[in-house]
């Protein structure tokens, strides 16, 4: 990406991430994300996709993303600046105890099509959210299933301390899932 791009891409809301931008979730989105989300590896990867995935369920997706004033924000992957596709994956911030405590902390969430496993594209959207901090987060906390070590090793290669052991409810498992659990503290 060209330092013209990067600055493009900042000036739209956007946030530079390497070889793609994170972006605003668009209507345009809901098919890829059917396709993406809609595959086994991906909704078994986290704890709120279901497999299969119902009808409707992307259409809903994009409309609880582009709600404002939710406790989660939530961008798209995208490529196109560098001729990738438009949809790489999917990456949150999902805000906690803000009613309650507002101790400005998230939890960081991301999925990545499995076309595009393996090229360093969710390191690369971790370190870019991480480095803009959009939510002027002091801690980002996050989670991973414990038969994924791909993504944990996506975590501390972006700066994310193990924190220790828990398990989730996985929806497109139906199970409790082990998990590791780890946290960022930022300046």
């Amino acid at each position: 990406m060209t330092v013209d791009m990067i600055a493009a891409a900042a000036m739209d809301g956007q946030i530079p991430a390497g070889r793609f931008v994170l972006r605003q979730v668009r209507k345009s989105d809901a098919g890829l994300f059917a396709l993406y989300a809609g595959d086994r590896r991906v909704a078994e990867a986290t704890r709120s996709i279901p497999h299969p995935l119902p009808p409707g369920a992307a259409e809903a997706f994009v409309t609880r993303a582009t709600t404002p004033g939710g406790d989660e924000d939530i961008w798209v992957m995208d490529g196109t600046a560098s001729g990738l596709p438009e949809v790489l994956g999917v990456i949150s911030l999902k805000r906690m105890d803000v009613a309650k405590y507002n101790r400005d902390q998230s939890e960081i969430g991301y999925w990545v099509a499995p076309a595009f496993w393996n090229l360093g594209i969710a390191s690369d959207a971790v370190r870019a959210l991480i480095g803009a901090n959009p939510q002027k987060n002091k801690t980002v906390f996050a989670e991973v299933f414990q038969d994924n070590p791909g993504s944990a090793r996506v975590l501390t290669n972006a700066g994310f301390q193990y924190l220790g052991d828990a398990e989730t409810y996985s929806v497109a498992r139906g199970a409790r899932v082990p998990t590791w659990t780890y946290i960022c503290k930022l300046p």
